[in-house]
């Protein structure tokens, strides 16, 4: 049986949130091995003159410890 553990990431897109989420779990990937899946524990947007200009995603990110 495997030992999983959970960390938690942030990540910023000026394109959508899908592309915060994406940024996340591909930059993530390249320094935490064996990455099994993840969710979004939060989203928000910053926004200047009525417009959306960033946005943020809190992801949390499992993987499997390797023995």
């Amino acid at each position: 049986m495997g030992v999983a553990k959970i960390i938690e990431v942030s990540s910023t897109s000026p394109k959508s949130f899908e592309d915060a989420i994406t940024s996340g779990v591909t930059r993530a990937s390249k320094t935490v091995k064996e990455v099994k899946g993840c969710w979004v524990k939060s989203m928000k947007c910053d926004v200047e003159s009525g417009k959306i200009t960033l946005y943020r995603v809190v992801l949390k990110l499992t993987f499997v410890l390797n023995d």
